[in-house]
């Protein structure tokens, strides 16, 4: 259980600072983790300010794959399984 909760803070600063780098205003960025699945699956809700929304999932939703990918590379590294949700 510390290794998921450990986990779940790296991914999650991850995951935000790849996202304040997108949008224009990063206060409105949070992130809420999910308990993992009978799967495994650990899934990050992105949640973003109305305004960024199409920053962050890009023209065609190719900023958002970039991001999923990214974040799968990472939790790889760490034997886990994860999703990423843009709410």
């Amino acid at each position: 259980m510390m290794l998921f909760i450990q986990e779940v803070f790296s991914l999650k600063d991850l995951l935000i600072s790849i996202t304040k780098g997108l949008v224009q205003n990063p206060d409105a960025i949070s992130v809420d983790v999910s308990e993992p699945d009978e799967e495994g699956v650990i899934v990050y809700h992105l949640h973003v300010a109305e305004e960024d929304m199409g920053r962050v999932i890009g023209k065609q939703g190719r900023i958002a794959k970039a991001i999923r990918v990214v974040m799968r590379a990472a939790a790889t590294r760490n034997d886990a399984k994860i999703s990423v949700e843009i709410d």
